[in-house]
């Protein structure tokens, strides 16, 4: 079974695109919604998290891990892996080696939690694979907790976005990589603020692509989806109508439920 796990709503992204890459595989997604957004957290309080979900998840049988989170990712995925060395841990880290390579202006731009824009994480990222390209990093409290709330039209937030936006794509910037899961449920938004001028880069079904190697494509099951939260699974279950992701309601092996994991 493959275990995709988030501080919220925002790994529901990545979880599709797997779905989509495996339709047979049987997934578990759990959302730590008690303690979300991990954003403003520190590091410490998210690698505790990590490794308390990453275990559980090994106990209910997850061969597979994915941590659908960049700022978990960067704050404990090394440490994960330690802990679970017979179990396959899958990160989400920024685009930021697409974004670069494809780069027209030699400009880009990173979207990102406050925790995930001050890592050291991103900045080896962005040592690694931007070479003379010039990377802006913008911090965008808020937003994931915004993506929570589903309400992603309201006129305040589409405001803040398009102050962001336009400000980067005026700096030059023609690639603006999604550096959070949550960001991808924005696209709606970011897009038509882009009028041609940059492209996004989400990660999503590159992770899904990396799933399917590290497993061999051989995922099999029953293709049934069980949906855990640490508080709220009913908004949870929600969550997939109101985010155009209700093709997966029919993998349901039940109600989404309640998961007791204490740090």
């Amino acid at each position: 079974m493959i275990g995709v796990f988030d501080s919220g709503l925002g790994g529901l992204s990545v979880l599709a695109a797997i779905a989509r890459a495996l339709p047979q595989a049987d997934l578990l997604y759990l959302a730590d919604s008690a303690h979300l957004p991990y954003g403003p957290k520190s590091d410490d309080f998210i690698r505790a998290r990590v490794l308390a979900i990453g275990q559980h998840l090994a106990t209910l049988g997850c061969d597979t891990i994915v941590v659908a989170c960049n700022t978990a990712t960067v704050a404990a995925v090394h440490a994960l892996r330690e802990q679970l060395p017979s179990t396959q841990v899958i990160g989400v880290e920024p685009g930021i080696k697409p974004a670069a390579a494809t780069s027209n202006t030699h400009r880009i731009a990173v979207l990102a939690t406050e925790s995930t824009a001050r890592s050291d994480g991103l900045a080896r990222l962005i040592r690694e694979h931007a070479g003379a390209v010039s990377v802006h990093i913008e911090a965008c409290p808020g937003w994931a907790t915004q993506v929570e709330t589903l309400h992603l039209d309201e006129a305040g937030f589409a405001a803040q976005v398009n102050a962001k936006i336009s400000a980067l794509l005026d700096a030059g910037a023609d690639r603006l990589v999604l550096g959070c899961t949550h960001y991808t449920f924005l696209a709606p938004l970011l897009t038509p603020l882009l009028a041609g001028r940059a492209e996004l880069i989400d990660v999503a079904d590159a992770v899904a692509r990396q799933v399917v190697r590290l497993t061999d494509g051989r995922a099999h099951g029953s293709g049934r989806l069980s949906l855990l939260a640490t508080a709220n699974p009913q908004r949870l279950q929600a969550a997939l109508s109101a985010l155009n992701l209700s093709w997966l309601l029919p993998r349901l092996d039940g109600e989404a439920r309640l998961a007791i994991i204490p740090a």
